[in-house]
């Protein structure tokens, strides 16, 4: 989909500013967060893709200002609520209690949710799919060029690349999911994965340098030959 959180190919927010010293985290919620995000991974609730999709569903005004960590927040609370984990309503009791410095009134009332899910409902995290093979459509040195698609669900495709021509640098002949159906659940079309190399002059025409490359991971999906 096209949006705020495709940044590599909107213009007008300045030059990437580049902190001296930059701490792993700002603030020490940044840290909570990060844990959190890493345990819930390992529980099968969502996959990579869906997670990801979530988080450019953010209002783009949000999505400046609430940070890397903040936009992790946002799609963890939305994704448990709507899987039925944690209710949004809960949360903000909880929110209430530590305004007002008191403990939990009381603990949610999980006895009809979906956690612990079965195992039926559980998702694969990974995106790597060691037990299959795939056979790469693409080789090594082949003219390729970015399928110039606008959909309004999740895709791994930069809007600034699409429609451009490169060459295979590299094939991951390993299968792969594809996150464009993956994140809707549509199945994971398990692929190669492709590096390829575009000219900064193909991506932004005669004012970007010469001699100078691009280089982006794109699945086979988003490729078509020259």
């Amino acid at each position: 989909m096209n949006g705020i959180h495709d940044m590599g190919g909107l213009h007008g927010f300045g030059l990437v500013v580049q902190e001296k010293n930059e701490p792993v985290f700002h603030s020490h919620w940044e840290s909570r967060i990060f844990c959190i995000t890493q345990v819930l991974d390992t529980k099968e609730i969502w996959n990579l893709d869906e997670h990801r999709h979530e988080i450019e569903l953010m209002n783009a005004a949000d999505y400046i200002t609430a940070g890397y960590y903040g936009r992790w927040l946002f799609a963890m609370e939305r994704l448990l609520a709507r899987k039925d984990i944690l209710r949004s309503e809960e949360v903000q009791r909880r929110v209430d209690e530590l305004h007002g410095g008191v403990s939990p009134l009381s603990p949610p009332d999980s006895s009809s949710r979906g956690w612990p899910l079965r195992d039926e409902s559980k998702v694969r995290w990974g995106a790597w799919r060691h037990e299959q093979t795939v056979q790469p459509r693409f080789s090594v040195g082949d003219s390729v060029r970015v399928r110039n698609i606008h959909p309004e669900g999740h895709t791994r495709v930069t809007a600034y690349a699409r429609g451009k021509v490169g060459v295979v640098d590299r094939v991951n002949a390993e299968p792969w999911v594809f996150p464009d159906t993956r994140a809707h659940y549509r199945g994971e079309n398990t692929q190669a994965v492709y590096g390829v190399r575009i000219a900064a002059t193909e991506l932004w025409g005669p004012q970007a340098e010469t001699n100078t490359w691009v280089f982006i991971d794109l699945s086979e999906d988003h490729l078509e030959p020259v």
